[in-house]
């Protein structure tokens, strides 16, 4: 095996890494958790009030998601320009990563009326870990050459579904036999929680061992930091950006349709669990059965844009999108059609982020991959902004959860019109004019 290939298999590895805390903790367990640790502190009026703001203890969880991905923008870009300036990718993707790790392990310790320390746990973990996918992301232009890049995404996609459904798997075993092994429901989701953290920790190791760093650090003038220059850089990159508008078209697009995905996948778990009254056990199976279908989505997809193009692959999986999304709020009723719904979103959850990822790396600028992943993370691998919010808000007006899921198809609907308007050979001739 060479050096480049073995390169190429360390950076699939961090998909198994870190696709354990999305499923694991993201995804399924960490949303219904703290949504009955808020219920239980809930007082007289049923609402909760951090800081003093009265909140319905079922917003809890979205509110959190917001809070985290805005702490995302703040961090995630000033993570790029390090990683880039200072020609460190490996040190800064183990430092994020373990950080990240650190704070989920901590979740084991979350009970009784914990809820505002679980948001902050996840806000932590949830922004290094989105930090490490920024420098993790950033080597994939670099480690593959553009003709093979939708394979090595989507095979990287697909390899971290199967971590994450790997893991979860064993949590579903664990609180299945609670009772069995003399434990609590609570003590096995925490056991579970605390589990993502140790599997990230354990397969980060061998990743940062074998990815090298490209080309040379650059010093740091003389009466300046680190973060200082990182700040600079931002912003000479955010202005830089304007060289190539068919890139920043597209990362407009994908903020958007990115972040209904994300927002579907964060609040799947507490709709089953809160509006359906599916049990836990069920909603893990249904969640585990999705990992499975999405390896062979992320894959299958990646061989679509082989026939019919990145992008357009991109917009027949937005088409499955919206579909699921009125399916569930006109149809969904019971354990069967909850099945159903999130075996076809599935198929295309994968294809759509994997393919994004690739054709993204294909338009950024060289020499810039972390600090354009940075901008391109505020919506990736389970993070959202603005979705969580308009959900969270929806609930609590609407007090329906269908209303608060049909509100994210606008989102589906504007980042699909604006992808329709990139010019992919436009935005590669851009990139290749400036090497």
């Amino acid at each position: 095996m060479t050096p480049a290939q073995r390169e190429v298999r360390a950076w699939y590895l961090y998909d198994w890494a870190n696709s354990a805390f999305f499923t694991t903790v993201a995804a399924l367990f960490l949303g219904p958790y703290l949504t009955s640790l808020a219920k239980a502190a809930a007082g007289s009026d049923g609402l909760v009030h951090p800081f003093g703001i009265p909140i319905d203890p079922r917003s809890f969880w979205s509110y959190a998601v917001s809070v985290a991905v805005s702490a995302q923008v703040l961090v995630l870009p000033i993570v790029g320009a390090i990683a880039d300036y200072g020609r460190r990718k490996r040190q800064a993707l183990a430092a994020t990563a373990f950080v990240g790790s650190v704070a989920t392990i901590a979740m084991y310790f979350l009970q009784g009326h914990a809820y505002l320390w679980g948001g902050l746990l996840f806000v932590i973990s949830n922004t290094s870990f989105g930090a490490s996918i920024v420098v993790y992301n950033s080597f994939l232009p670099e480690i593959a050459v553009p003709e093979d890049r939708d394979r090595v995404s989507a095979t990287g996609w697909g390899i971290g579904y199967m971590g994450g459904g790997l893991l979860l798997a064993l949590n579903l075993a664990l609180y299945l036999g609670a009772e069995r092994i003399g434990i609590s429901e609570a003590l096995a989701v925490r056991i579970s929680l605390c589990s993502a953290g140790v599997w990230a920790a354990l397969f980060t190791i061998p990743v940062v061992s074998i990815l090298r760093d490209r080309g040379e650090s650059r010093d740091i003038p003389a009466g300046e930091t680190m973060v200082g220059v990182a700040f600079r850089q931002v912003a000479h990159t955010l202005r830089d950006m304007r060289k190539y508008p068919e890139t920043l078209l597209f990362l407009s697009a994908y903020l958007l349709y990115n972040d209904a995905i994300q927002t579907v996948l964060a609040v799947t778990t507490q709709f089953a669990n809160d509006e359906l009254k599916i049990p836990i056990p069920q909603v893990t199976m249904a969640y585990l059965m999705s990992q499975f279908i999405g390896i062979f989505g992320a894959t299958g997809f990646g061989k679509v844009s082989g026939w019919i193009g990145s992008k357009n692959a991109i917009l027949l999986c937005l088409a499955v999108w919206i579909g699921v999304l009125i399916a569930i709020y006109a149809s969904v009723r019971t354990t069967p059609d909850f099945f159903w719904a999130v075996g076809a979103a599935s198929v295309v959850v994968g294809g759509s982020q994997a393919l994004s990822r690739s054709l993204f790396a294909q338009l950024i600028p060289k020499g810039k991959e972390a600090e354009s992943f940075s901008i391109y993370e505020i919506s990736d691998k389970g993070t959202c902004w603005l979705g969580p919010l308009v959900f969270g808000l929806a609930l609590q007006l609407t007090h329906s959860y269908r209303a608060a899921i049909l509100s994210l198809i606008a989102f589906f609907f504007l980042g699909g019109a604006l992808l329709t308007r990139v010019n992919v050979r436009r935005g590669l001739e851009s990139v290749c004019s400036e090497e």
